[in-house]
């Protein structure tokens, strides 16, 4: 009888835990859908057919590789055409504070109207700065600023004012609530796609769109995941 009565309590026990991680664990935001919602920062046609939304990481090497051998071909075709709306959003992981730092020091480039030579800039040095932190960190980020025609106090400013972090955090905090778990990740009309790819299957995406075809959805390439 004991035994049996033991056996009832810890399944009742085990049933109650299952109803509780389901109830109390993090969930998305209900009704968030459009991944354009609040972007910071925007480049190409306002009106332009297809827009790509693209969720990256300053560390993540795949990024690096879309933005310096990928991007600029896309800026070139598609952008500058007039063909894409191309935004771009910080998507650090957890505890990555150079990261989010990193987006903070993108964000005062855009004060400059510098953001995408920024942006690629961060990418180009990624091996450069990864291991900084604290005031070497900013000091950097400053003298990268130079060379882009940036004045070194004037972001180093900017920077140390705390402004920007909102808007990081703001990008990181949708993209946990789209379901995002790596990156690259990107949205092109509303589509989900993860992971880095060619130009050659970029073309191919993106002319589909703008024939008003469905790209297909999430066709995977090199990512990197969230890390906790």
């Amino acid at each position: 009888m004991q035994r049996t009565l033991f056996i009832v309590v810890a399944l009742l026990a085990a049933v109650i835990a299952a109803v509780l991680f389901v109830v109390l664990r993090p969930q998305p935001s209900v009704g968030v859908t459009d991944a354009a919602l609040g972007a910071r920062f925007v480049i190409g046609n306002p009106d332009a057919k297809v827009t790509v939304v693209d969720f990256s990481n300053y560390l993540c090497g795949h990024c690096r590789d879309h933005a310096n051998d990928v991007f600029p071909f896309i800026k070139r075709d598609y952008i500058d055409t007039g063909k894409v709306r191309y935004i771009f959003r910080d998507f650090p992981f957890g505890g990555q504070e150079n990261v989010i730092r990193a987006g903070e020091a993108a964000a005062c480039a855009a004060d400059n109207n510098l953001y995408v030579e920024y942006h690629e800039a961060l990418f180009r040095a990624q091996l450069q700065w990864a291991g900084f932190s604290g005031e070497a960190l900013d000091n950097y980020f400053a003298d990268l600023a130079g060379q882009i025609g940036m004045a070194p106090a004037t972001f180093l400013q900017c920077l140390k004012s705390g402004s920007k972090r909102a808007g990081v955090l703001a990008d990181q905090k949708l993209a946990g609530d789209l379901g995002l778990t790596g990156t690259p990740s990107f949205f092109v009309n509303g589509e989900k796609y993860t992971g880095q790819r060619s130009y050659d299957s970029w073309r191919e995406i993106l002319d589909k769109a703008l024939a008003g075809q469905a790209p297909g959805n999430d066709q995977g390439g090199a990512s990197s995941p969230a890390k906790p």
